[in-house]
């Protein structure tokens, strides 16, 4: 297949799932891929550093991730295309029947085979809200396709319960509050809850009951709650947003492992996939279940959906805080990995001491983490085993990708031991992986790096 028809499907395929074309710099790393060039070579001939290329790579790989359903890495890119370009020419009547895969959408009709949930009563144009202590959101920053997959596997895909993941400041709870705008007229009820004050189960459940038109008494027994609500769920189409979810898991333990008696949550969530209903529930965290995990790998109705890079719309966020220099602006976007919180206290931090200029700001050699940022890693960090500390100081000393055998000469873990911890690392969404010759690589991105860098090594 000629090269320049799949860059040409490349850009038709992006621009019609993201509204937004391939631009100079993505289209160079395509087409230079394709033909075996390195980063180091693509950053040459363009006149930038290789570590930008390399984070504007990772960036599309994700694009194409998203949008294609496959992990898409620099090795498997040019195949995965191709094939997508035949599938795409000669099997659209199927597509059109079953629907585009999305990240890790596994809620697709054609899996079913069981009878589905009879549909509850009509829903009213106006639902019953209870957002709690939801926070006010002023400004929203592009997420439309986010937000397109969210709604499909909803009202669409009918999940019950789906992982909204991404790490701190990436815009979980604004995407999560903006999707209730976009679909609110079809649900009977709406309930937000943030879970930071860590509540047990019963303490839960037994708020949400209160919600619902009281038919009896709210029981004490947590059984007993959770049928009376599943009941509920069945009766009344509900879309129910638990926030902060990670503050249920254990500090100083492999990710995903609940304190000492919060364990009968991993209950309830498998119940929630489980039993027939047309509810669903959105589950915010910066660390992925692990229930969730396994039931993705056989159950239909559940589904993970991995929050990235804001990408070029975090032009808004430096537009909005008056910033100059705007040819300079895509570098500051990759440099802080296009999230939402870490570029909105850069730039205050720009405007007040390098007079809004990100040329300026650039200049310095390494990213420079406000004392707010380094408190928002901190609580992520503080959750960390000492081995996986010890990982994650081994990896920002590497000035390139490592795989796993180099990882294990150094750190002086068991083969055992060092696989659980990079998987916890991973379900923490702390690594970078790529995949070349059918090898991983594993590294940290440049704020991660340097947060590591200060934390291990703090100046005097």
């Amino acid at each position: 297949m000629e090269l320049q028809e799949i860059l040409r499907f490349a850009d038709e395929v992006v621009f019609s799932n993201t509204g937004n074309h391939l631009d100079d710099l993505q289209q160079a790393i395509l087409r230079e891929t394709f033909q075996g060039r390195k980063y180091a070579k693509i950053a040459e001939d363009r006149n930038c550093s290789e570590g930008y290329v390399r984070g504007a790579a990772s960036e599309l790989w994700k694009i194409l991730s998203e949008v294609l359903g496959e992990d898409v890495s620099k090795v498997n890119v040019r195949g995965i295309l191709e094939r997508a370009k035949f599938y795409n020419s000669y099997s659209s009547a199927i597509e059109k029947n079953y629907g585009t895969v999305n990240n890790v959408n596994i809620c697709q009709e054609k899996t079913r085979s069981h009878s589905p949930t009879p549909q509850p009563q009509e829903t009213p144009n106006q639902p019953h809200m209870d957002l709690g202590d939801a926070p006010e959101i002023f400004i929203f920053y592009d997420r439309t396709t986010e937000l397109a997959t969210l709604e499909n596997w909803i009202l669409q895909q009918n999940c019950r319960l789906i992982a909204l993941l991404g790490i701190t400041g990436i815009g979980k709870t604004t995407l999560a509050l903006r999707l209730i705008e976009q679909i609110k007229t079809n649900f009977h009820y709406i309930i937000y809850r943030s879970l930071r004050f860590s509540p047990t189960l019963n303490a839960t459940l037994t708020n949400l009951l209160q919600i619902f038109p009281q038919q009896a008494d709210i029981p004490q027994n947590t059984e007993a709650q959770i049928s009376q609500l599943l009941n509920y769920l069945r009766q009344h189409r509900c879309l129910i947003i638990f926030d902060d979810l990670q503050m249920l898991f254990a500090s100083g333990q492999l990710a995903g492992q609940y304190k000492t008696g919060y364990e009968d949550y991993q209950l309830f969530f498998k119940l929630i996939a489980e039993v027939n209903h047309n509810s669903c529930f959105l589950l915010n965290s910066w660390e992925k279940p692990r229930e969730i995990a396994k039931l993705e790998s056989s159950n239909s109705y559940v589904g993970t959906l991995l929050l990235g890079s804001l990408g070029l719309a975090a032009k808004e966020i430096l537009k909005y805080r008056k910033l100059s220099d705007e040819e300079t602006w895509e570098t500051l976007i990759h440099t802080y990995q296009g999230n939402p919180l870490w570029l909105d206290l850069t730039a205050s931090t720009i405007q007040e001491l390098f007079g809004g200029s990100v040329a300026n700001f650039l200049q310095c050699d390494a990213p420079i983490l406000e004392e707010s940022l380094q408190a928002q890693l901190d609580q992520q960090f503080q959750r960390l085993t000492q081995q996986e500390l010890a990982v994650m100081i081994q990896l920002a000393k590497e000035s390139e990708p490592v795989a796993l055998p180099d990882i294990l000469k150094i750190v002086g873990l068991s083969v055992s031991d060092l696989v659980n911890v990079m998987l916890s690392l991973k379900m923490r969404l702390l690594l970078e992986v790529e995949q070349e010759s059918k090898t991983s690589y594993f590294s940290l991105n440049i704020v991660l790096k340097e947060y590591v860098k200060n934390r291990s090594y703090p100046k005097q």
